[in-house]
């Protein structure tokens, strides 16, 4: 029988510093209610100066762990849009402060959508026998490549980590993952973007300096994140409705047989969206943006952990999970809920 990747941990972390709408309403041209009737987020947590990724992944990762009950890992993956060097990778560092020895780790960047691939990657180790515990986190500090001038941005993100640990079990058991359906589409690679920082950029700033070797180049605000906020809403709706029905396809649901679905917490109005096109309840939507906004390749585990908290997503239960973001990229996966209860 395949070797399946079944969740025996979850952990997350968010910086404690709140920062409210009223609070960003005091620095950029914005109100609560022009936040709030269109991103349904009330407020988010930022990271405190000296603050990296790394730091909120260690803690999430490390209460992963304790939720397993096991910090036998031999393979880290982590989901980040902003790590804390361009190179190296974060997760060898973050493998290294979590004292897990000389564990393979990596990063993926798929943005948004990087939790899934995340688990998708790290599922993948645990069929061909190249791992028997992985420790998938995401973790970002988008606070940082935010433009604090635009408000189109500037409101919606915030900071966090989640973390899951698989362990390799039965495909029958609660906790396996049913199967993937991830996808891109880089045509749309500008919808979602910062535009400065990598070889793109380098490269041409070394062109205009003549070969001249340049250690910084371009306009400063090609360092900030930027979004084309419409487009993005109707590719988000379209792909993760699509991708979410051929999950239930794969993994042999009926939409009405779903009890929550857990997608990326962009946007409430997505949220919904994605609901009303698979024929779902909105009630089984699992909403934590408002206290958190969008923390990109961290939103699903920290969502998952709020309704679990809030007595929501209970075992039994069958949750499908959907993400959209940059590249672009989306992807779905399934499962039943074990009996795990997060740190």
């Amino acid at each position: 029988m395949t070797r399946a990747a079944v969740l025996t941990g979850l952990g997350t972390y968010v910086p404690p510093r709140v920062v409210t709408n009223d609070d960003l309403s005091r620095t950029m041209d914005t109100t609560d209610e022009w936040i709030r009737t269109r991103t349904g987020i009330t407020q988010r947590h930022w990271a405190d100066p000296g603050t990296a990724t790394g730091d909120l992944a260690v803690e999430a990762g490390a209460r992963a762990l304790k939720s397993a009950g096991s910090a036998d890992v031999d393979l880290v993956v982590l989901a980040t849009t902003t790590p804390d060097h361009p190179c190296p990778a974060t997760a060898p560092d973050v493998a290294a402060r979590l004292g897990l020895g000389n564990v393979a780790a990596y990063d993926i960047a798929a943005v948004c959508s990087g939790f899934v691939y995340a688990l998708a990657a790290a599922a993948g180790a645990i069929a061909s026998g190249t791992a028997e515990r992985v420790l998938v986190i995401g973790a970002e500090t988008y606070s940082t490549i935010l433009d604090p001038a635009d408000r189109t941005t500037s409101v919606i993100f915030g900071d966090g980590a989640g973390a899951a640990v698989l362990r390799a079990g039965e495909p029958d058991e609660p906790g396996a993952l049913l199967g993937y359906d991830l996808g891109s589409d880089g045509s749309l690679k500008d919808l979602i973007m910062v535009p400065g920082g990598g070889s793109r950029q380098r490269s041409e700033a070394a062109g205009e300096t003549a070969g001249t070797a340049v250690s910084e180049g371009g306009r400063p605000a090609d360092s900030y994140f930027t979004m084309q906020g419409k487009q993005v809403f109707r590719h988000a709706v379209t792909r993760m409705a699509a991708s979410s029905k051929a999950m239930l396809r794969r993994a042999g649901w009926e939409p009405a047989s779903v009890d929550w679905l857990v997608g990326h917490q962009a946007n409430v109005r997505i949220l919904h969206a994605v609901a009303d096109q698979l024929g779902m309840d909105r009630g089984r939507t699992v909403v934590n943006l408002d206290r958190v906004g969008n923390t990109s390749a961290a939103s699903i585990p920290l969502a998952l952990a709020d309704a679990i908290a809030a007595g929501q997503v209970g075992p039994g239960d069958r949750v499908l999970m959907s993400a959209f973001g940059g590249g672009v990229t989306w992807g779905s996966t399934a499962l039943v809920w074990p009996d795990v209860t997060p740190h």
